[in-house]
């Protein structure tokens, strides 16, 4: 990490900071196919904490993902694995060989992993939807949780951040990272208001120059408003939220048979370029089937999301693939740099911070009106 960085407010040196060893309270989440060791290494430069998304890379691609981000930053960073992935211990391993600072996780993973990570000096952080899974989790032994509210992007839950948030705060004991409808300033005070140790942010990060989602695609987000996405499950069984385009619409009112060949042949492509064992595939499948409470048919279509978000964030081909996006987007405009959006959330949470403590100025007394001098009746002398 650069010595450049500005010296944030004291009240933005959290718990968060202490335990991933950054200088802001500030999280880019693991997105699959956008975040990757350029978003990450950057993210990771500007004093934030950078989570590599490795639950869309094989096991060596993650290592060689790791490798890169270390070519580009000295700095702590993160890696983003499934928590119901088949092979999950050795990834488990990877990232205790390769030194790396924090273990993030979709998914809460097998409490036999969280505690082996945990052993090896992993700062292991889930991420969660509501209460009593954070409470799962802090049991466990997870050193912190991100809490994910219903305006977030990709996978969700029904309850909003402003609600879910403090619930979960009050339940738990370890910090406490907040995520859905964050992307300034303002947004960090008030996490940190209700309890938070910080935020953590998708949506604003894959619309960075850092980022190498494709340019059409982010022009894509930057021309939406904040209605303009929808949480379906069409696309794999769970609800999941999406900006509203073309292929969403026809798929939200295509039938059944239609969504399930599209997602057989997605499986099939997916399983050729994960390498990727058909029966790993079907131990994954039994496990979303018994954590989610799916059919068999949305297990299969629980294939959608990996080929169809790549279509997009890799391939750039919105006609073919998902936009996983938070309802922030309606509020995003620019594409600055992950050091300018960082450099300027800190500045800006610093002057609302200022605003708040700053000693109130008192109150000028009034002056008492002077009373009005009667008039002298004329007596018509000269």
């Amino acid at each position: 990490m650069t010595s450049s960085l500005p010296q944030p407010h004291p009240a933005l040196r959290t718990a968060l900071c202490e335990l991933a060893g950054v200088r802001y309270p500030i999280v880019q989440t693991g997105m699959g196919w956008v975040s990757g060791p350029e978003l990450t290494a950057a993210t990771a430069e500007a004093g934030g904490l950078g989570i590599l998304a490795g639950a869309t890379l094989t096991l060596d691609g993650t290592r060689e993902a790791i490798h890169a981000v270390r070519e580009r930053t000295g700095a702590p960073f993160g890696v983003n694995l499934r928590g119901d992935a088949p092979d999950l211990p050795e990834r488990a391993e990877l990232l205790v060989r390769e030194g790396v600072r924090v273990a993030s996780f979709a998914l809460a993973p097998d409490e036999r992993v969280l505690r082996r990570l945990k052993d090896a000096g992993l700062v292991v952080v889930p991420s969660v939807g509501a209460r009593r899974h954070a409470e799962k989790v802090q049991a466990w032994g997870a050193d912190a949780v991100v809490v994910q509210g219903g305006e977030g992007g990709g996978h969700t839950g029904a309850v909003p951040t402003s609600i879910l948030l403090p619930q979960v705060v009050d339940a738990v004991d370890i910090p406490v990272i907040a995520a859905g409808g964050f992307h300034d300033g303002r947004g960090l005070v008030s996490a940190l208001a209700q309890g938070a140790a910080g935020i953590a942010m998708g949506t604003r990060f894959l619309l960075t120059s850092d980022s190498t989602v494709p340019e059409q695609v982010k022009a894509e987000y930057l021309r939406r408003g904040v209605a303009d996405t929808v949480v379906t499950t069409v696309l794999d069984g769970i609800p999941q939220r999406v900006l509203r385009t073309e292929l969403v619409e026809r798929l939200l009112r295509a039938g059944a048979a239609a969504r399930l060949g599209r997602s057989l042949r997605h499986a099939v492509a997916f399983r050729r370029m994960s390498g990727i064992a058909w029966s790993d595939l079907v131990r994954e499948g039994l496990v979303m089937r018994r954590n989610h409470d799916l059919g068999w048919s949305q297990v299969l279509m629980a294939a959608n999301t990996p080929m169809m978000l790549r279509a997009a964030m890799v391939d750039g081909r919105t006609d073919l693939g998902t936009l996983a996006s938070g309802q922030v987007a309606g509020l995003i405009g620019d594409l600055p740099s992950c050091a300018e959006l960082i450099g300027r959330i800190v500045a800006e949470a610093g002057t609302v911070l200022d605003r708040l403590t700053a000693p109130a100025v008192p109150a000028v007394p009034a002056v008492p009106a002077v009373p009005a001098v009667p008039a002298v009746p004329a007596t018509g002398e000269p």
